[in-house]
């Protein structure tokens, strides 16, 4: 136990992870940062950064044999030859579908944030009352002032570019400059304010550096060269990455220690001092059994890994899960809806064009709901457009020569894509639990996933492809396609809850401060922690909840408050 004891523990490396390291050896305590994944360092791990699709064996595509032994992580977006050394394939920690769901993982030293799509908006009051007004889930501990100033925090180590657009549904932020949107992206957002008044399209917030202060030169970041690599792993620093922008930092403290390829067990709880004094590894390479120990313990593992450390960390106290006398711990998941797409073309502007690969797309804060309840279904959407011109390469039955190249250097007719990204409601059959049977490699019961749409998501998507439809016909787009792709949840890549916040121990896990009710030295500040999911992309209101649960939990261990 002297060997292995640490002042705090923080179990994951990703986005929240890694901002629990920063703040916890900022703030002087010796941190142990597990990582069940491999060693990735900054620069030196991203093996095709710099490649072109010719310098890779097909081309940056997956072959079809790896296509079929991997369905899960092959449906993800990012996922391709120049970046799937940073993806769990699906045989490499099975889990258990008892419904459909699409689990995405990035298992190494920074997780997800190698590989996430950056895109970074405030929640605003509405959502943090949203519960409560409308009689779901449960009330939130917080509400936007108590998380306000830790927006700004964050906002401004990480870098996040927009415009103050002034919106009431989408609180402005600290902003670098803002990317631009085209002409005729401009002209849709021109015409669909013309015609419902209220319905302000704005350029995304992302996590790039469009022109990078002080603070992110000394943390050895540069700007964004609009490359569209992200999922390689930028050798620029020009998007946030926990590689490198938190870790390094935690690093210069001299108070960081982290173990890759250590899958967490559980949590331990010692009865006789009534509390967790620490957690339980299993090395991934070794399968050798190691215990590390702490005052304090961060989880931030990702939402559903999250909520499998604690059902898997039983004890007398707690049979059925750390902290789970209400019965509700995995209970109570969800996501965002992505089902809907629309498209169309665009006639004009056929002499315009538009330079580099612009990280983010033009938003529409959720409209429907907003201060009251006034549709058929509970919440809203949050809606994404762009525009572009298509066509390049296209030209055939050309001989080749001066004719061809000037035929295949064309741009096409500009078209219009459209899509959601729709609240869904916390139910308690959605929910995760342990196998009876099964287990994973390291030992650890598999996790089964039984969540799923409901009828309040068919209704919402079902309005958001009218509206779609509507709005881009008022912006005089033609030819209009509407699209539900049906995907599995998962395929998101949101999944929140299970350890929610909430007021009530018998009806939460955590507090307003994400500490657990009755394990208060342990604090769970990634995904599982979220009351309900919102419109908005979540990524900076867990990075805000991690700096404000680290102040809070460094402040009660001066106080004794946590021993």
């Amino acid at each position: 136990m002297n060997t292995h004891q640490y002042d705090a523990i923080v179990v994951g490396s990703g986005i929240s992870g890694g901002w629990a390291a920063k703040e916890l050896c900022e703030k002087g305590l010796k941190t142990l940062v597990l990582e069940r994944g491999r060693q990735v360092e900054h620069l030196k791990d991203y093996p095709t950064m710099t490649s072109a699709p010719w310098d890779m064996p097909h081309r940056n595509r997956i072959p079809l044999a790896e296509k079929l032994e991997n369905p899960v992580v092959n449906r993800c977006y990012a996922y391709a030859e120049d970046t799937r050394h940073f993806f769990v394939k699906d045989q490499e920690h099975p889990y258990i579908q008892n419904k459909p769901f699409d689990w995405v993982r990035g298992y190494q030293v920074g997780g997800k944030s190698l590989i996430w799509a950056r895109q970074t908006q405030r929640w605003s009051k509405f959502d943090f009352e949203g519960p409560a007004r409308d009689g779901f889930a449960v009330d939130w501990p917080i509400r936007y002032d108590d998380i306000a100033p830790w927006y700004s925090y964050v906002e401004r180590f990480v870098g996040i570019s927009g415009n103050y657009d002034g919106l009431e549904t989408l609180p402005d932020g600290e902003f670098l400059p803002a990317w631009e949107m085209n002409c005729v992206e401009k002209e849709v957002q021109k015409r669909i304010l013309e015609a419902y008044g209220d319905r302000k399209f704005v350029i995304g917030r992302c996590a790039h550096l469009t022109q990078p202060k002080d603070v992110h030169l000394a943390q050895g970041r540069g700007q964004c060269q609009a490359r569209n690599q992200c999922y390689r792993g930028c050798p620029f620093g020009g998007y946030f990455s926990s590689n490198s922008s938190t870790l390094p930092a935690a690093a210069k403290t001299g108070n960081l220690t982290i173990r890759p390829d250590s899958v967490v067990h559980s949590v331990i709880w010692d009865e006789d001092k009534g509390k967790a004094t620490g957690v339980r590894v299993i090395d991934r390479i070794t399968n050798e059994a190691t215990e590390y120990f702490a005052n304090v313990i961060f989880l931030n593992a990702a939402c559903l890994n999250t909520n499998l450390i604690l059902l898997n960390s039983t004890s007398g106290r707690f049979p059925n899960g750390l902290g789970n006398d209400s019965g509700i711990l995995g209970k109570y998941i969800a996501f965002h809806n992505y089902r809907g797409t629309l498209g169309g073309r665009f006639e004009g502007f056929e002499d315009k064009y538009y330079y580099g690969r612009r990280p983010t797309a033009v938003m529409l804060p959720n409209f429907r709901n907003v201060k009251k309840q006034e549709m058929d279904f509970l919440r809203g959407y949050m809606t994404f457009y762009s525009a572009g011109r298509g066509g390049w390469g296209g030209a055939r039955d050309l001989p080749f020569g001066a004719d061809f190249k000037q035929a295949n250097s064309e741009p096409g007719p500009w078209s219009v894509f459209m899509m959601m990204q729709g609240e869904t409601i916390p139910k308690e059959t959605n929910l995760v639990s342990l196998s009876p049977d099964l287990k994973d490699p390291w030992g650890i019961p598999q996790l089964q996933v039984d969540v799923a749409y409901d009828d309040n998501d068919e209704k919402l998507l079902k309005d958001f492809l009218e509206q779609g439809e509507e709005m881009l016909t008022k912006a005089g787009v033609t030819h209009i396609y509407k699209n539900d792709s049906k995907q599995a949840p998962g395929l998101d890549i949101h999944e929140m809850g299970g350890v929610r916040m909430g007021r009530d121990p018998k009806t939460s896990l955590l507090n307003g401060f994400n500490q657990m009710h009755l394990a208060p030295n342990v604090f769970v500040t990634d995904g599982a922690a979220m009351t309900s999911t919102g419109t908005q992309n979540p990524s900076i209101t867990y990075m805000a909840l991690t700096a404000r649960a680290v102040d809070y939990a460094v402040k009660e261990l001066k106080k004794g408050n946590i021993k």
